[in-house]
Formats: C-alpha cells, sequence, structure tokens
C-alpha cells in the first residue's frame, strides 16, 4: 500500500544527504528496472496495473526474493512520485551496495590485470551515466571516483547508465593517494591537449585511465602521476575546431581505441 509516508520518502530521494543516509537509489523505466533487480536488493517495487500484468512484471516477479514490497499505483500517484519528465510504468527504491569507504587497499591491484577508469571530478550527473555505460560496454569493470566526482547513485545518473550501474564497481576516494599506492609500474594513463597522439601510442592491456573536469581538464596534482599523456587529435591536424570534446564523448573515442587495439 501505498502510504503518504512512503510517497514523502519517495520524492526525499532526490536529495544525496536522504539517499546516503537510507543507503538507497531510486530508479525508473523497465528497462532500468529489469536490468537493476538482478544486481540490487529492492525495498519498494512500484508500478501500474497495467505494468504489473506485462510480461515485463512477470520476469521481474522472478527475482522475487530480492523484493520486499511490490506496490501497485495509479498514473497520477506516478506522474508525483517520478522525478522524470516523462514517467514510466514502474519504478523501484533499491539498496545501495555496501563498501568500505576509502578501502585503497582492496583496489590496489585492479589496474596492474585489467582497465580502470579514473575520474577526476567529474560534475555533470549525465556525463557520469553515460561514462558508466560506456565502460559496461567496453567490459571495464571498475570506476575510480574522486570524493567531488558527481553521485553515481543520482536519478538522473542511474537513468542514463540504462543498468550498466549494475555491472560496473563505482569507488569513490581520493585519487592522489590511491595512485600512488598503485603498483610500481602500473600505466597511468591521462588526456591532456600536449599529449602523443592516442592512434600512436603504445596502449596496453591494463592500467588506469584518468578523465578530467569538464572545465578545468585533469588537475594539478593528478597530471604530475600520468606516466602516459594522451591526446584526441582532431582532423585534419592544424584546423580551427572546438576547444575540447565533451568528456564522455572522449571516454568513448579512448576506450573504443584500448580495445581496438587489444583485439589486433
Amino acid at each position: 500500500m501505498l502510504t503518504k509516508n512512503k510517497q514523502k520518502f519517495i520524492r526525499s530521494l532526490s536529495q544525496k544527504k536522504v539517499r546516503d543516509t537510507e543507503g538507497v537509489f531510486l530508479a525508473e523505466g523497465p528497462k532500468v528496472v529489469g536490468e537493476l533487480i538482478e544486481k540490487f536488493k529492492c525495498r519498494y517495487l512500484l508500478g501500474t496495473s497495467q505494468y504489473l500484468e506485462s510480461s515485463s512484471a512477470e520476469l521481474v516477479r522472478s527475482c522475487a526474493m530480492s523484493i520486499s514490497e511490490i506496490i501497485e499505483i495509479n498514473d497520477t500517484q506516478l506522474s508525483q512520485l517520478s522525478l522524470q519528465k516523462t514517467p514510466h510504468d514502474v519504478m523501484a527504491v533499491f539498496e545501495r551496495p555496501k563498501e568500505e569507504e576509502y578501502d585503497i587497499s582492496q583496489w590496489k591491484e585492479i589496474p596492474t590485470h585489467s582497465l580502470a577508469l579514473a575520474l577526476d571530478d567529474i560534475q555533470d550527473p549525465g556525463n557520469l551515466g553515460t561514462i558508466i555505460r560506456l565502460a559496461d560496454w567496453f567490459g571495464i569493470e571498475h570506476i575510480f571516483c574522486s570524493p567531488a566526482t558527481a553521485d553515481a547513485f543520482s536519478p538522473k545518473t542511474v537513468q542514463a547508465t540504462m543498468g550498466a550501474l549494475g555491472r560496473v564497481h563505482l569507488h569513490y576516494t581520493p585519487l592522489s593517494a590511491f595512485i600512488q599506492q598503485l603498483p610500481e609500474g602500473t600505466p597511468i594513463y591521462g588526456t591532456f591537449l600536449d599529449g602523443e597522439s592516442l592512434y600512436t601510442d603504445n596502449l596496453t592491456s591494463h592500467g588506469l585511465i584518468v578523465m578530467g573536469n569538464e572545465g578545468n581538464g585533469i588537475s594539478s596534482d593528478i597530471d604530475a602521476l600520468c606516466t602516459h599523456r594522451l591526446l584526441i587529435p582532431n582532423y585534419p591536424i592544424g584546423r580551427s575546431t572546438s576547444e575540447s570534446l565533451n568528456v564522455s564523448v572522449a571516454t568513448a573515442i579512448i576506450c573504443a581505441e584500448f580495445r581496438r587495439k587489444m583485439s589486433i
């Protein structure tokens, strides 16, 4: 049953402090909810009668062990609760994964045997969500985020991941301290306007790829720790063009080239 207290609670999940205190996040839409239901415990599953009678709901119910309560809502209630411009037929409140904050020792071996991303103060939730989705597409399972990076569990970010949040692990930690504790010889790639062309540099199958802030790029303390400086060259070289690429677009180009070279 959808009580007034539950309605108030669900609407409050637009606030980070509430999400952090309660250890939950909100997801909307059959695609996103269907993807995440297999990865996270569900506190509330709220759907219209049309959704709850659909084949999509049947698939979700097959994960009933992880759903604490299923609540039928009408279109009016859906519109009142949804944080999206165009409400979908279903929304869910999921419990966030528990992970010890700043436990660097558990993570420092990851870039020694696989590719990982590091996000240096990425601010836009949409960019963050797209980067998480890209990481999932290119088989990158871990993203290390500076504390000032946008919240991966904000509604806008969750929707932008299109369910990839259930397959990519997000770790929030001071990046400089994390990088300095990586084993010696771990490749640290950064994107810079004075770097070596992405297409001619030697790229490895493991290491850490750092993506910088939308306006300021990679911070000076992280810059000093990068062992490889990469440039995405414009075409043709020397042509007057935009000052820079959107960070999620740049991430896509870089990840694609790393994976292309690994397949040669």
